[in-house]
């Protein structure tokens, strides 16, 4: 990110999300708060209409819980928890988060709906928006540029972005890019479906930071192991560029 070279592999392609667009539904909430339409103390309520299984938590809970906002944003972003997710998307609709993406520029990435269905946006009823992305479509470019955003500052306000940045740091489970420097610290969302995989990253090496995006998709053979082999050619993606890194700046320091 300090020297602003870029590689891209089809990276304006526009792919389908997984969990990478609860960075756009974290963005939304935070930007609300910020203009004081929203407050973090808030009361969600856990319901059945907002139960969905895959990842988290609050399934396993009984109807009813209270939870605040921003419980709700920290679940949502740390365990990824879909139902977490549904019942922010619920407080704050899926066309705000798309509007909210809007008026920041990104044009490739959007909500289509809810998570297990329902709550489409109007991105979502288009053409056939859901058929093909499903919860939501981005850019592997796109990302990135939101993830150097969120770094310098330029999202919402620099107090707001240096929270999200730090709440990303806290996600759970590390097993794409980054996974063989556990050392290194990493900002990241990961997320997969049967026969994708991917991730959206910052690692902050000694060396400087680099900003990563990667989106596997129609592998032939659906495997839920930490050893997917999109999980293992991300780790191996991401310490090659960390290589590169440490070569160039160790060339640079040479008398």
């Amino acid at each position: 990110m300090e020297t602003a070279e870029l590689y891209s592999l089809n990276g304006d392609e526009r792919v389908r999300t997984t969990r990478p667009i609860k960075i756009a539904i974290m963005i939304e909430t935070f930007a609300r708060v910020a203009e004081g339409k929203a407050k973090w103390t808030d009361e969600l309520i856990l319901t059945k209409a907002a139960r969905y299984g895959g990842s988290g938590i609050l399934p396993e809970l009984g109807d009813g819980l209270h939870l605040t906002l921003q419980d709700c944003v920290r679940l949502m972003m740390i365990l990824s928890d879909n139902t977490a997710t549904n019942m922010v998307l619920d407080y704050l609709s899926t066309d705000a988060v798309n509007d909210r993406l809007n008026s920041l520029g990104f044009k490739a990435t959007r909500i289509m709906r809810r998570v297990g269905g329902g709550g489409e946006s109007k991105e979502g009823k288009l053409g056939d928006n859901l058929k093909r992305f499903g919860l939501g479509a981005t850019s592997p470019h796109e990302m990135v540029q939101i993830m150097e955003k969120l770094d310098r500052g330029e999202i919402v306000n620099k107090e707001a972005s240096k929270q999200m940045i730090e709440l990303m740091k806290h996600e759970q489970g590390r097993n794409s890019i980054g996974r063989g420097m556990p050392d290194v610290p990493l900002a990241s969302k990961y997320g997969a479906l049967d026969a994708l995989r991917s991730c959206v990253a910052i690692l902050y090496t000694k060396q400087g930071k680099i900003a990563i995006a990667i989106t596997v998709d129609d592998m032939p053979e659906v495997m839920w192991s930490v050893d997917n082999p999109a999980y293992l050619l991300m780790s191996r993606l991401s310490s090659i560029l960390v290589e590169e890194l440490t070569d160039k700046t160790a060339a640079a320091a040479k008398p």
